[in-house]
């Protein structure tokens, strides 16, 4: 299993016939979606709207350097969701950040964009409270960070394209797993990772939820909903090992109605490993490792019915990566992957988000640095064959 790296992109550019002879992709240009001193932005996802507007969401909070920080977290109590448009196939974008949620409790993470078949947007977040030590802040039994507790996920929606936003809504605990938020209540389930609508209308969402006994472990579960996401049902374990993590994870549907997740593990190295049900979400077999690095994932559609599956790559030379599969998701071990870009300053990056264009094209998005420089939403334009 070979990989192109970016001077393979270079060669198969000026030769006219994609990354090399026989690749299935080329890339056109990558671009600055946004960026601002002031602030730390990451973990994009995006959507193309029926009219063909793509609408962006971000994390953004403080850059606390400005401040005199030394370094980066991801848990910040002033962290907020906001979007971005555009209405030229992502060439340039609204300049003034939306705002989709700004949590009254505390920081959130992640926005997750779903866009349903009425045309509805929802996003996927979940939230970070911060505790003053000096306080004597107390939250037995609950997932503690330092100075943050974490309490669960949540949802907003739009139905006017993301001018106005409703909610929070909560989702349900996963059942039998008595772990609690910070005010004692069942823990909302939660996860970094695209949600997807199936042909028989469902919402499917791979979630990510402590391991009984260690707060700190994760395995994956698959919560459906029959009205649009505004109730949810537990279906069934997802991928759960007894050494073996399973944490963020998107999940995809194929042309013959399999569900494929794609995970992202601890104590395995980042490897990525592969979950399918053939039953439409009633259970899951064996999960299987992919035997390559990379985290997190999102898998999109094209127009042949192949899937363009892309991550991040927090292994020197940092960046971002994808691979081309069939239709069904069955070549994902040793599908040819694709160095998207190898420039990135330090670990700190990645979270890729796709969006198919007209014209055989993607986008692809994401968070990242520069010489360990100001975190911002970049992107690249992709063309395939």
């Amino acid at each position: 299993m070979s990989t192109l790296n970016r001077r393979t992109f270079s060669m198969g550019l000026v030769l006219g016939a994609g990354v090399a002879r026989g690749a299935a992709l080329e890339k056109e240009k990558d671009l600055v979606i946004y960026q601002d001193d002031a602030y730390y932005c990451a973990f994009p996802s995006v959507v193309r709207r029926k009219d063909g507007e793509l609408v962006l969401a971000f994390r953004r909070a403080p850059n606390r350097r400005l401040l005199g920080e030394s370094r980066y977290t991801h848990t910040d109590s002033n962290s907020y969701l906001v979007l971005v448009r555009s209405r030229d196939g992502g060439m340039n974008w609204t300049k003034e950040p939306e705002l989709i949620a700004a949590h009254p409790l505390g920081g959130s993470q992640d926005p997750c964009l779903v866009q349903l078949r009425d045309g509805t947007l929802i996003c996927a977040s979940y939230l970070w409270s911060w505790l003053n030590r000096e306080a004597g802040a107390k939250t037995a039994g609950s997932y503690e960070l330092k100075q943050f507790v974490f309490q669960g996920g949540y949802l907003v929606r739009s139905t006017d394209g993301g001018k106005h936003w409703s909610g929070p809504e909560y989702p349900p605990p996963v059942p039998g797993r008595d772990i609690k938020n910070a005010y004692g209540k069942p823990l909302p389930v939660y996860n970094r990772g695209a949600l997807y609508q199936g042909k028989d209308g469902r919402l499917h969402w791979v979630i990510a939820y402590p391991k009984p006994g260690d707060a700190a472990r994760t395995d994956v579960h698959l919560m459906t909903s029959a009205d649009g996401g505004r109730n949810w049902k537990y279906s069934c374990p997802v991928a759960t090992d007894a050494k073996a993590d399973f944490n963020e994870s998107c999940i995809y549907e194929t042309p013959k109605g399999d569900l494929v997740s794609f995970i992202r593990t601890a104590r395995m190295e980042d490897h990525t490993v592969l979950a399918r049900s053939r039953d439409g979400g009633k259970s899951f077999e064996p999960w299987q490792d992919l035997g390559w690095q990379g985290h997190p994932h999102h898998a999109i559609r094209l127009e042949d019915n192949r899937v363009l599956l892309v991550y991040g790559y927090r292994h020197k030379p940092y960046g971002i990566r994808a691979r081309i599969l069939d239709a069904e998701c069955s070549n994902a071990a040793k599908a040819e992957e694709f160095v998207i870009r190898e420039d990135g300053g330090t670990t700190d990056l990645g979270y890729p988000w796709a969006v198919a264009l007209p014209g055989k094209r993607v986008l692809v998005t994401y968070y990242y640095n520069l010489a360990d420089g100001l975190r911002h939403i970049a992107g690249s334009v992709l063309k395939y064959s």
